[in-house]
């Protein structure tokens, strides 16, 4: 078996033991189930979502391109690697050595805050983190040039991680260079048909919690530069059709009607709807997590898990670049704006804040929506879009609708209402993946960010990104594509 000179068994006694013959990196070191409840704050944050998933794309686009030469037919994305001998994957040892060389290079390169974490880790491994060789005959060597090959195809790609288009100095990363502009203010709400950013507190934590009283701060609209990134697994995003939002055009009855459908949904909010409506918005848990669930509950191999994970993340990648496309198009009202728009201050049914359950005596001017209004237009549902993609894209490449998934949330582990919701342990599973995309998508008209009819339609629109990026991926599974 072919290894590096920096290879486990050439260095110290691993701090942290790992079986890299029988061991999985992606199952065993990479993801976790958390244990329940939701995780401590994390360096994504759940307005981060664009930037989350652009981030998940390259690490497991590097795992799949680090794994390929060790597959019988499959070829890198990025990278194309001789095919190893057949003895060299007759253990898993090559594999995880590879792919964890291969994360390193990404997080290095476009999530450096982890990289002394990472660091650290394969140091406790056993591997040597410094061992930058390009040497394609051995699993640091074939780490290491799968995980720099997608950083180079990626990190120009119109996201902005470098924070230089647009400007010579004082880079912004992630920062809009496209120069869009609301039509309305967080003060004034010209258009009630058009997107209006939310004037709320400065939250100094992030994921949430405690900021700075006193200060407040305007939204903005995240990443729009979006619509113009680089896809992978089609040309344009202006060729998915959507149907314009008419129930968000002010002068339309349907208008009302979709405002009262959320003021419904928040006066009937029970505590399994807030856990659920809490659980979605933290992308690290739902979207990362819900593979995890799939690729256990079906006992996939390595090789299975790092098919699934970038299929599942390519759905989500290229499906949220065409969401955007369409999000900057129809530039759409919140719930937020809109139910002020239609009842001004007159007295609405609804929730009516942390502890203090359904009120019937709520002016319509001072609602809020469960969870924070969300920092770009509404339609369509991005949430919604992102579990129907990563659904459709797991249906396809396992072969059924299994997702077997428990998550447990303790007594008052809620975030808008700690220490209330839910009153007692809750634990919610999803039998199935289309169980858990329709949870999704009525999760956000709990949370009241998004519109019923808007969930609906997102659901088919996602669902297409999913069949693309299995086919796409399935392609490079079997080789059939152009070297």
């Amino acid at each position: 078996m072919t290894t590096s000179g920096h290879s486990p068994a050439a260095s110290a006694a691993p701090k942290i033991a790992f079986d890299f013959d029988n061991g999985n990196f992606i199952r065993d070191l990479i993801t976790t189930n958390g244990g329940g409840g939701f995780p401590p704050a994390e360096a994504i944050a759940p307005g981060d979502t664009t930037i989350y998933t652009w981030i998940t794309l390259l690490f497991q686009m590097s795992w799949f391109d680090a794994l390929a030469p060790y597959h019988p037919t499959a070829v890198g994305v990025y990278s194309r690697i001789e095919r190893r001998p057949a003895a060299e994957s007759a253990t898993n040892r090559n594999k995880n050595i590879a792919g964890l060389h291969a994360s390193y290079q990404v997080v290095k390169a476009v999530f450096e805050e982890r990289a002394p974490v990472m660091r650290m880790a394969m140091t406790a491994f056993g591997l040597d983190a410094d061992d930058e060789s390009e040497d394609p005959t051995t699993p640091v060597g074939i780490g290491n040039i799968a995980g720099k090959a997608v950083v180079a195809a990626r990190l120009d790609d119109g996201m902005n991680h470098l924070g230089d288009l647009g400007r010579t100095y004082n880079g912004r990363p992630y920062a809009d260079y496209t120069g869009y502009q609301p039509v309305n203010t967080a003060y004034e709400l010209v258009d009630p048909s058009r997107w209006q950013p939310a004037l709320g507190p400065h939250q100094r934590r992030v994921g949430g919690g405690p900021g700075d009283k006193g200060v407040f701060t305007v939204q903005q609209f995240v990443t729009p530069q979006l619509r113009l990134v680089k896809p992978i697994t089609f040309k344009d995003p202006g060729e998915f059709e959507l149907a314009a939002p008419e129930h968000l055009n002010h002068t339309d009855a349907a208008y009302q009607r979709s405002v009262d459908e959320v003021l419904r949904a928040s006066a009937a909010l029970t505590d399994e709807q807030k856990v659920k409506a809490e659980f979605f918005e933290h992308s690290p848990v739902s979207l990362t997590w819900a593979p995890r669930a799939a690729a256990l509950a079906h006992d996939l191999d390595l090789d299975g898990w790092a098919h699934l994970f970038v299929t599942t993340a390519l759905a989500r990648f290229d499906n949220l670049i065409a969401v955007w496309h369409q999000k900057h198009a129809h530039d759409a009202v919140r719930p937020f704006s809109a139910i002020k728009h239609v009842y001004g201050s007159a007295p609405v049914t609804a929730w009516g804040g942390p502890g203090k359950g359904t009120v019937t005596d709520l002016p319509a001017d001072e609602w809020t929506s469960y969870l924070p209004e969300g920092n770009h237009p509404e339609y369509p549902s991005a949430f919604t879009t992102l579990c129907a993609a990563q659904a459709q894209a797991a249906r396809r490449l396992l072969g059924d609708d299994v997702l077997d998934w428990t998550h447990a949330f303790p007594a008052g582990s809620a975030q808008t209402e700690p220490g209330l919701v839910p009153a007692g342990d809750l634990k919610l599973t999803w039998e199935t993946w289309t169980a858990f995309e329709n949870d999704c998508a009525d999760s956000r008209v709990w949370a009241g960010v998004a519109f019923k009819e808007t969930v609906e339609r997102s659901i088919p629109f996602g669902a297409r990104f999913g069949d693309l990026a299995y086919e796409f991926v399935q392609r490079h599974i079997k080789g059939d594509v152009q070297h």
